[in-house]
């Protein structure tokens, strides 16, 4: 199980990325767990769940250095959303990025 959180600035923009993302890992077979949260959501809700990688929506990317700081010993990789992908709500594509991440472990 993969678990991916994206963070925005209200948690609802990415909401529909989220949907679409779901959909590739079903139709890859990966066994994910995929969902947003604002971003003054974000540490509660790391402290209450698993999280494997971080994307940030573009419209929070000046936040990536604080999460970097804050994960840095959790070993969580934490990357921004690409602002193409994210604006053609390209589920597959974001996917494979997070995935890439975790693999990594960048």
């Amino acid at each position: 199980m993969k678990n991916i959180m994206l963070v925005c600035s209200a948690g609802m923009s990415t909401s529909l990325l989220v949907t679409k993302m779901q959909k590739a890992a079903e139709a890859k077979n990966i066994d994910a767990d995929i969902f947003a949260v604002s971003a003054s959501e974000a540490d509660h809700t790391m402290e209450d769940k698993n999280v494997d990688v971080l994307l940030l929506g573009p419209q929070v990317r000046y936040m990536k250095a604080q999460f970097e700081a804050k994960l840095k010993d959790k070993n969580i990789p934490v990357d921004t959303i690409n602002m193409q992908d994210y604006g053609l709500m390209n589920g597959e594509k974001v996917l494979d990025h997070a995935l890439q991440l975790i693999e990594n472990g960048e």
